[in-house]
């Protein structure tokens, strides 16, 4: 299972540009401060925002019910993201490393890939596709922002649509997710499953290392490395 902002592809400018758009749309309030962003899911970033952006005096606060007002958020996010995706390989990069290492882990016998993100399945994909990287994911059994799991739940739930899907028995001690964020290596420690962490993030390796990350790595770019701390 891998991460995918920041571990394969770095695109925060476009995404800031997205949750600001949503944010006012949703809103009616300009999204002048971000909260923390590493690991945490498009949902959480929501629900933080409003907190960060309080209405000025004397503006409505009436708002709708959280289900309600998340679910408006999330198709709004969709369509600002997509506006913007052609944006995605001038604003954005994708990380050193990240398509060999995922070309090197298909070759792998028996391997299955997928993701495991934060961000809403919609703009996952689109955000893979920007640069190839779609192809050698099975977004079908991944976990999303979208999803009303937290990321420990949706590990154990991607594993059981596998088995579903590809018909083979399949352990979470068989499950490996690369991701660069100590909250990724939480998620991991929860569904008690292996976490390669890749210091390419907000997160020092010290600090994943510290979370229970096993090994880190600096980035993707030696790729015979990731295959051996994938296969371990």
């Amino acid at each position: 299972m891998w991460n995918i902002d920041l571990t394969l592809v770095d695109v925060a400018r476009v995404s800031r540009d997205a949750y600001a758009e949503a944010f006012l749309r949703v809103t009616g309030r300009r999204l002048v401060a971000l909260p923390q962003i590493a690991g945490a899911s498009d949902s959480e970033i929501f629900f933080e925002s409003l907190a960060l952006n309080e209405p000025s005096p004397g503006d409505d606060q009436r708002q709708p019910a959280d289900g309600e007002l998340l679910a408006r958020y999330s198709v709004e996010l969709a369509a600002a993201f997509d506006a913007r995706s052609d944006r995605l390989p001038e604003q954005g990069r994708m990380l050193p490393g990240a398509i060999e290492a995922l070309a090197a882990i298909r070759r792998v016998p028996g391997a299955i890939q997928t993701v495991l993100t934060g961000t809403i399945r919609q703009n996952a994909a689109c955000k893979l596709r920007a640069f190839g990287l779609d192809k050698y994911l099975d977004l079908d059994i991944g976990g999303f922002g979208s999803d009303v799991y937290p990321k420990g739940t949706q590990i154990v739930r991607s594993v059981d649509l596998a088995k579903e899907k590809y018909g083979v028995p399949l352990r979470l001690p068989e499950v490996v997710y690369v991701a660069d964020s100590v909250r990724d290596v939480a998620a991991a420690e929860v569904a008690r499953v292996r976490c390669v962490g890749i210091a390419s993030g907000r997160s020092t390796s010290a600090e994943l290392l510290q979370a229970g990350a096993d090994p880190v790595l600096d980035d993707l770019t030696g790729t015979s490395l990731v295959v051996a701390a994938v296969t371990r």
